[in-house]
């Protein structure tokens, strides 16, 4: 996968794209990454990238100009449309799902914002161009996209084959069935007087899997029950979240 990100402080991104498994997968060839300065395609002395809102108010609104031809640039109309991102308090929630189409596309644009935001004419403009996509990380608000692409592209990479050394880890996590993960735990048994659940030391797959699957439900219930309300549950799976008893 191609990954491109335009940014005013794209070192920002520079550490955290290059350690871990994220930079793994940059040496290895599983990410493309190219990391581009806005302010490359500023015709100023000055290297302007914003200003005043029409309409007044606080604050200073990036200019079109220079995302303009910075697209036109990295994704010229006579090639290839990359699909375009950009972060924003007031975009669609990203998700788990939207986590998995995205990982699917050959070839992502990011667009880190700064300030009051992007002239919204970018986001029209580049539409006519290439898939467009407004995502939020969640409700509040940061000084620029740069966090939440980092977020983003991370939870989008280690859905690539071949990016997690065990890919059964994507299948028992958080978000992956529309519940929360359940608890887990490793060594010692014993620790500061807590000791880990009997039955995930009693060898018995079949009672391991049943404790998980409640756990999953009993902690999406009190901690994002909109979930739980989305999700597919069997008898067996209401009779769990009714009585604790039920294992």
């Amino acid at each position: 996968m191609r990954v491109d990100v335009l940014s005013i402080f794209p070192d920002y991104l520079t550490g955290p794209l290059s350690v871990s498994l994220l930079g793994r997968a940059v040496d290895n060839g599983l990410l493309d990454v190219h990391l581009h300065d806005l302010r490359r395609w500023t015709g100023d002395r000055h290297r302007t990238v914003d200003d005043t809102p029409y309409g007044g108010g606080a604050g200073m609104v990036m200019r079109p100009e220079p995302w303009g031809l910075a697209l036109a640039e990295i994704a010229p109309p006579d090639g290839p449309a990359p699909r375009f991102v950009v972060p924003t308090p007031s975009g669609r929630p990203f998700s788990q799902a939207l986590a998995h189409e995205l990982a699917a596309e050959p070839w992502l644009v990011f667009g880190c914002g700064r300030y009051e935001g992007i002239d919204q004419r970018v986001v029209s403009w580049a539409g006519t161009r290439m898939p467009v996509d407004e995502v939020s990380i969640g409700d509040y608000v940061l000084a620029g996209g740069e966090a939440a692409v980092l977020v983003m592209v991370e939870a989008v990479a280690r859905l690539l084959p071949g990016f997690l050394g065990n890919p059964e880890s994507l299948t028992e996590e958080s978000h992956a069935g529309g519940l929360l993960e359940y608890p887990v735990f490793t060594r010692p048994p014993v620790w500061h007087g807590l000791a880990v659940p009997d039955v995930l030391l009693s060898g018995d797959h079949g009672a391991v899997a049943r404790w998980r699957r409640d756990e999953s439900l009993r902690r999406t219930a009190a901690r994002r029950p909109d979930l739980l309300a989305a999700a597919e549950l069997s008898e067996r799976d209401r009779a769990a979240l009714e009585d604790p008893r039920v294992s």
